[in-house]
């Protein structure tokens, strides 16, 4: 049984924070430098009662009420976050109840972050080729500004908060293709909140400061940016080209690559290196920033507002990063 993109929703915390405030805040970075560096202007940032259950819930109802679906139309609950209510029960269940959803459906968190939104597009069709589900709520939602230190103004610049809600259904208007995955844990320590889990429980550290000035400590977001971009430029043009050839199309049938939208500089090096006109591959992190599992069903449902997609246009879904995870899909318009 095939499986279809239906519906995608949206939703963004109301506080936001723009380049002149961080400019306000470390004045060795001038406005132009930042909006130059990572391509961002405003980032959205959950209040400090606002949680990624709350936000995903929020999506949810925007997807429900603006496209027509009732909660009792869903049989199933996928939920990808790094920002857990709690360690255990699963978040998803308590989505479940929040919605209304039917206790009939099922209901899981899954953890991933840049990839996540195509290992849920993944394990949606899984659901419903094996014909365990037909309507599939896939949650994408993230608070990463919790976990970043107030002095570090490089992580503060990149991340924002958001969450994305999607249908994935038995029809729709997008039928999604076939699946390259990959994942490569020996750069684990590279994107990590060192404590908080089992391993190292949550405890005061000093804190370090690295060579561009930046705070942090193992109870916050550490990213060691150039290993994360030597992983993305290794390993994401060998990812397209196995996509498109498992997919048997060619790249000039892609309509727009939609990739995970990590930071201008990243996506500008990959769209040359993959020798992709501008036109074709789709930026628009300017006003959202990295909302990690949500910057790809965000800039889908921008890019649904701005491009034709009529019958047979093909986009290119890929997303990176931390884990060391990736994947990438091909969807094909009705």
């Amino acid at each position: 049984m095939q499986a279809f993109i239906k519906a995608v929703s949206y939703y963004l915390p109301q506080k936001q924070l723009n380049n002149e405030e961080l400019a306000a805040l470390f004045p060795e970075w001038g406005i132009e430098k930042i909006a130059a560096k990572v391509g961002i202007d405003t980032r959205h940032i959950a209040a400090d009662d606002e949680f990624a259950s709350d936000m995903a819930i929020a999506a949810a109802n925007s997807l429900f009420t603006d496209h027509d679906i009732k909660p009792s139309e869903i049989d199933f609950i996928l939920y990808c976050t790094q920002s857990p209510d709690y360690f255990l029960p699963t978040t998803a269940c308590i989505i479940q109840d929040k919605l209304k959803i039917p206790v009939k459906a099922g209901a899981i968190d899954f953890n991933l972050g840049c990839s996540g939104y195509v290992y849920g597009l993944a394990l949606a069709k899984g659901l419903i080729s094996a014909g365990i589900a037909g309507n599939i709520l896939l949650l994408t939602a993230e608070t990463y500004s919790k976990f970043i230190h107030k002095n570090d103004k490089g992580n503060r610049t990149i991340f924002g908060d958001g969450a994305a809600a999607t249908l994935v259904s038995t029809s729709g208007y997008a039928k999604i293709g076939e699946f390259v995955l990959g994942t490569n844990g020996a750069g684990a320590e590279n994107l990590i909140v060192k404590q908080g889990g089992i391993r190292y429980p949550a405890k005061k550290t000093n804190l370090v400061s690295d060579e561009y000035g930046n705070e942090s400590s193992d109870s916050n977001l550490y990213m060691n940016g150039p290993e994360i971009f030597s992983f993305t430029s290794e390993e994401i043009p060998p990812l397209i080209e196995e996509t498109l050839l498992k997919n048997e199309v060619l790249k000039t049938e892609i309509s727009q690559f939609i990739f995970h939208q990590a930071n201008q500089y990243m996506l500008t090096h990959l769209r040359k290196k993959l020798g992709i006109a501008p036109e074709n591959f789709y930026i628009n992190m300017g006003r959202f920033a990295n909302t990690v599992s949500s910057t790809i069903p965000i800039a889908m449902a921008e890019a649904l507002r701005e491009k034709e997609t009529a019958t047979g246009t093909k986009w290119l879904l890929a997303g990176f990063g931390v884990g060391y995870s990736w994947g990438a899909t091909v969807i094909t318009f009705n």
